[in-house]
């Protein structure tokens, strides 16, 4: 679990890059069906690349800067419900785009089939940074509410 450790922020930086990169693509999609409609499912993923790029701040700055907001459970809080807000993302649009056969022959099809990709990919990086928060929480002294560790020097 060291080498976890070691790779937070690492990880926080792929996770803002894709983030941004699901931003624009899905971004493109919703603008293209933005005259009639847009999918629900799709939009919420448009959510959560922006929830995303304000939860890695959050993670990133509170414990250097702000360590009075850098609750051990509000990290592990903030970990945990960005990395369910990312798989029901990813899994949601996944499964219109089987539904609406759209692959990946450009376009919207090609757009939406990356932003599953770069999702699924930024579900995974939260899926390491939770547990590292989580064993984090274990270690601890119930009274003992700072931040890990490897993120109160950045």
């Amino acid at each position: 679990m060291a080498f976890l450790e070691v790779a937070v922020l690492p990880l926080r930086a792929v996770q803002a890059i894709f983030s941004i990169i699901v931003l624009g693509l899905t971004a493109y999609v919703v603008d293209s069906y933005a005259y009639w409609w847009s999918w629900d499912s799709v939009d919420f993923m448009l959510f959560c690349s922006i929830w995303t790029i304000l939860a890695v701040l959050y993670l990133v700055l509170t414990p250097s800067r702000f360590p009075a907001a850098a609750h051990k459970y509000a990290i592990l809080g903030v970990e945990a419900l960005t990395m369910i807000f990312w798989f029901a993302a990813w899994v949601a649009v996944a499964s219109l785009w089987g539904k609406i056969r759209c692959g990946s022959q450009g376009g919207v099809c090609g757009a939406g089939t990356a932003a599953i990709v770069f999702s699924a990919f930024i579900w995974l990086a939260f899926v390491a940074t939770t547990v590292v928060a989580a064993l984090h929480v274990r270690r601890t002294a119930r009274a003992d509410t700072s931040a890990p560790p490897q993120m109160q020097g950045v």
